[in-house]
């Protein structure tokens, strides 16, 4: 196991820079997730990490060692793909023990490792079949497999689950998870669905445009994101939001937004007539005869839920729905929220306002 330490961190591709001098620490065992939109540069910081692609400027150390120069192979790490990468002409064993094979390490050893992890994975009576004979779960179990018996200090997977389908995804979420409970090493995940990063993730480091907006356990993120773009992308379905002004009524402050007042509380530093943003998670919203009007465009029946899209002054708004009743498009509702249920954002720079 080891840490992993960033510092100012570039990348350009000719003169465009795609990274800009980022600085991360991930601590010894820990499960860190990097998770941002297509195009954020998540994918290209693991290559970095991982010495397939090259750096620009900055550090990267691996437990204490300056890794900038070293090949892949001398970086002690392993790295899982989102195209699993196994050779076809090869048994499921034959593919583990691939790199310990390049490494000439003693047959007996490589039998045990594979042996071990393939119990570890559950790949014990599968371990003379050839991929093709493979579901997708067990081909991406293989290619963890092959990761796992080299034993390193650092695994990294690069969006391992996108190519399964969304049940797939959930069991193999609580395998990785329960894998890296028992194995304890660091590990660097990459992954632009934020429910995965919430369910896995000790800390998780949201990017856009190359920069890092936060990080913090998913929790944090969820309780009190540091910007409107973090607290849009962490949650499902995606924060409500409102441009709103500030009232001030003796100690209490209110925001008025679309024709609503938001109860705020005395804790906040606000001027009368401030131009701010609110935001309102759909899971805590509860229907109100004095909130937000509007019109139900769509209703989504989850089962546990049912999820409304309230289209107010022109936007969408979605409210959740924990009870069973009836509602039907073209119907009429109001919706508001608890004040410690409202996060506030500056409207000019998106920073949280507390």
């Amino acid at each position: 196991m080891a840490e992993v330490r960033v510092r100012s961190l570039r990348k350009s591709f000719g003169s465009t820079e795609v990274i800009h001098g980022l600085d991360l620490d991930i601590d010894d065992g820990e499960f860190v997730v990097l998770v941002g939109p297509s195009g954020c540069g998540k994918s290209t910081l693991l290559r970095m990490i991982a010495g397939l692609e090259g750096i620009s400027d900055g550090t990267i150390h691996i437990d204490e060692r300056l890794v900038n120069n070293l090949p892949p192979a001398e970086r002690d790490i392993a790295m899982v793909f989102q195209n699993y990468a196994l050779y076809p002409h090869k048994t499921v064993a034959a593919n583990m023990a691939f790199s310990l094979r390049m490494r000439k390490l003693d047959k007996a050893d490589i039998a045990d490792r594979v042996a071990r992890a393939a119990e570890v994975l559950g790949l014990t009576p599968y371990l003379q079949r050839y991929p093709r004979a493979l579901s997708g779960g067990q081909r991406q179990r293989v290619a963890m497999g092959r990761a796992i018996v080299r034993d390193p200090q650092v695994f990294l997977f690069d969006e391992p689950l996108s190519n399964l389908d969304a049940k797939l995804r959930i069991q193999m979420r609580a395998e990785i998870r329960e894998l890296h409970q028992r194995l304890a090493t660091t590990t660097v995940y990459v992954t632009h669905d934020q429910i995965e990063a919430m369910t896995m993730a000790d800390k998780i480091v949201v990017m856009q445009s190359g920069d890092i907006e936060q990080i913090g356990t998913p929790l944090d993120l969820y309780d009190r994101p540091a910007n409107l773009f973090v607290a849009g992308f962490i949650g499902a379905p995606s924060m409500n939001f409102f441009d709103a002004g500030i009232r001030l009524d003796g100690a209490r402050a209110i925001a008025v937004a679309n024709g609503a007042e938001f109860a705020l509380g005395s804790d906040y530093d606000l001027t009368d007539g401030q131009s701010v943003t609110i935001g309102i998670r759909p899971e805590n919203t509860r229907l109100s005869e004095k909130g937000v009007a509007g019109e139900i465009t769509v209703v989504e029946q989850t089962g546990a839920e049912i999820h409304l899209v309230v289209r107010s002054d022109g936007k969408d708004f979605v409210v959740v729905i924990r009870d069973r009743q009836d509602f039907a498009p073209g119907q009429r509702v109001a919706f508001s929220a608890a004040p410690d249920a409202i996060h506030l954002f500056d409207s000019a720079s998106g920073q949280r306002l507390d």
